[in-house]
């Protein structure tokens, strides 16, 4: 394909997937994952820019997910949180490693990389689906927000403690994230609540933001890492500033209208580009396995769970608990890179995450939003509203 006609098509699978998305109240997000697929089967391949766009969009999203978490709640609800996210992790983890060790007879690497890369919920995708049926705001929403975070810990820790040897440069990665998180701290309100900042055309504070995160890319590609943690981390620690008062809570609601309009659906539209259909249907039934171990064990995890904290949105918040994208594709890639997955695996588990993040949340949208828009944001968690 000519390389010089790809960001046209790339452009115009964006702006159709926010057409589609109206139309058929699907999310954006779902839609973008399943227009790359669709591109990427006719050949259409990412270029480097979109790769990085796509990375970049990914940090975005988890920032502001960040932002989005209700710290008190949180505190207020720490049990719900670690309990719900901890089961989210291990559940699939487990019956996902010990399917690929003991039946399939992988290697011990390829079977805990295949646990890691199924046991995740994606903070993007959910983040994103909350956000655009307004359930962000709601003490539902914040709960399924923090509980994600708590299982893409656990995921990240599981693939560093397992896979990671630690180095120099590792070491410089975290310092240096410590660093840049401790100085947005106080430079912060220096930026955002300077009068001659603020609502100016050319957004000074959008700009320390991206610099901050393009700040954490940087390092973390130094230190062999990834930057989803620490600018989750970041978006927590500063969320104070943006929900403070109406004059900061601007800078978001302006910073999530750019990510939107064109940084974030690359991060989905590159995420579809890279699954192999021929692969996967090459290993159509290794394929359908997996997943139903994912959304079985997820079930099995979260489900009851949710019934007693959540009960009105327990369907819904675990099919979102059953998605995957950022960390699943992290644990896939390296795992590629590494020589632990071949080709097939690569394709077989990769298609599994994408899957994941398109067909719960289909469901959940289609069939089981927990409430009326006009309740959102009175909702909250068992109280019958």
């Amino acid at each position: 394909m000519n390389s010089d006609i790809i960001p046209f098509i790339a452009g115009t699978l964006v702006f159709a997937s926010s057409l589609i998305s109206l139309r058929v109240g699907i999310s954006v997000a779902i839609l973008e994952i399943l227009l790359g697929t669709i591109a990427g089967s006719f050949g259409m391949q990412p270029q480097s820019w979109m790769l990085y766009l796509a990375n970049f969009g990914g940090i975005i999203l988890t920032f502001m997910a960040g932002t989005e978490i209700d710290t008190k709640m949180m505190q207020a609800k720490f049990k719900e949180c670690i309990l719900i996210g901890f089961l989210s992790f291990f559940a699939p983890f487990i019956v996902v490693f010990i399917f690929a060790q003991f039946i399939l007879n992988w290697s011990f690497q390829s079977s805990i990389l295949a646990g890691i890369a199924l046991s995740t919920t994606s903070l993007a995708v959910v983040y994103s689906v909350l956000v655009e049926t307004g359930l962000s705001k709601s003490e539902l929403g914040k709960l399924l927000m923090a509980a994600t975070f708590v299982t893409d810990m656990g995921t990240a820790l599981a693939l560093s403690l397992v896979f990671t040897k630690p180095n120099w440069k590792s070491l410089l990665f975290v310092v240096c994230s410590i660093i840049i998180i401790v100085l947005a701290r106080l430079f912060a309100n220096r930026i955002f609540n300077n009068k001659k900042y603020k609502n100016k055309v050319n957004e000074p504070e959008i700009k320390f933001i991206f610099l901050l995160l393009l700040a954490l890319i940087y390092f973390a590609k130094i230190g062999d890492g990834h930057a989803v943690l620490p600018a989750f981390i970041l978006g927590l620690l500063m969320s104070k500033y943006f929900t403070d008062n109406k004059t900061t809570r601007q800078v978001i609601i302006r910073l999530r209208t750019v990510a939107y309009a064109i940084i974030t659906p690359f991060f989905f539209l590159v995420g579809g580009m890279k699954v192999s259909l021929p692969a996967i249907y090459g290993a159509l039934g290794l394929f359908v396995i997996f997943f139903l171990l994912k959304i079985i064990s997820k079930f099995a995890g979260v489900y009851f769970v949710f019934g007693k904290y959540a009960p009105q949105g327990k369907m819904y918040s675990t099919l979102l608990m059953s998605t995957g994208l950022t960390f699943g594709t992290i644990a896939c890639q390296f795992g590629l890179n590494e020589g632990y997955l071949d080709s097939v695996k690569y394709s077989v588990l990769l298609g599994v995450v994408i899957a994941s993040a398109v067909i719960p949340t289909f469901i959940a949208q289609k069939w089981f939003y927990p409430m009326e828009e006009e309740d959102i944001i009175e909702y909250s968690i068992g109280n019958g509203k």
